[in-house]
């Protein structure tokens, strides 16, 4: 199967999901863990504190 350009760049943009699941020690209990890893820029960060808008989204 092959993903067109713009799928592989929204692929490539997605947090990466790890689910671990175990049981405990004594046998009693499972547990799962997950972890969504999201990697973005730092400027994007500051946008978002700074709470800037893009120009397309500011109303007038």
């Amino acid at each position: 199967m092959q993903f067109s350009e713009k799928r592989l760049e929204q692929i490539k943009n997605m947090p990466i999901v790890e689910s671990k699941v175990k049981k405990s020690k004594d046998g009693k209990f499972l547990m799962h863990r997950t972890v969504i890893t999201d990697i973005k820029p730092v400027n994007y960060y500051e946008a978002v504190l700074e709470g800037k808008q893009q120009e397309s989204e500011v109303e007038e």
